[in-house]
């Protein structure tokens, strides 16, 4: 079987999933601790995923960190697919909120000029939540990429 990068009980599967709890966690204190952000939809959503992500990740970087120290192989076909269903779940749900809640930025800046106007709002802590939230996104499509081609492996 073929050792690939961020496979799950590796230190670089490890890593990757550190990386996604931690800028996922990131997104969603940034976007909490902005004014105004509960009287839009999306971003709430946004928070909501990546409430989810964070556990996700972090439940994943500690079956890593636990089979990293017992030194266990979880590449066989229940925890792969289990992990792929997950990741890919996952994903798509962090990419629709940060692409809505990236919409609605738009929306506010500059077709509306909205930000200007409401000066309660803190419109650059949304679109720095929302950054947090694509970083924490594409380090989740290397996991899901890299569980589905160990899957086709296994």
């Amino acid at each position: 079987m073929k050792d690939w990068f961020g496979s799950p009980g590796k230190v670089s599967g490890l890593v990757l999933r550190i990386g996604q709890c931690l800028f996922a966690a990131a997104s969603i204190v940034v976007m909490a601790s902005a004014s105004g952000f509960s009287t839009t939809t999306a971003f709430c959503y946004l928070i909501a995923s990546m409430g989810l992500q964070v556990l996700w990740s972090f439940g994943l970087a500690c079956l890593d960190f636990h089979a990293l120290r017992k030194k266990r192989d979880l590449q066989n076909h229940i925890f792969v697919s289990l992990f792929v269903v997950g990741d890919w779940v996952t994903a798509i749900l962090s990419l629709a909120a940060a692409c809505s809640s990236a919409g609605v930025m738009v929306l506010f800046v500059r077709d509306s000029n909205f930000c200007r106007e409401q000066t309660q709002l803190s419109c650059s802590m949304f679109q720095i939540s929302i950054a947090l939230a694509f970083i924490s996104w594409f380090l989740l499509v290397i996991s899901s990429y890299v569980m589905f081609w160990i899957l086709a492996s296994v």
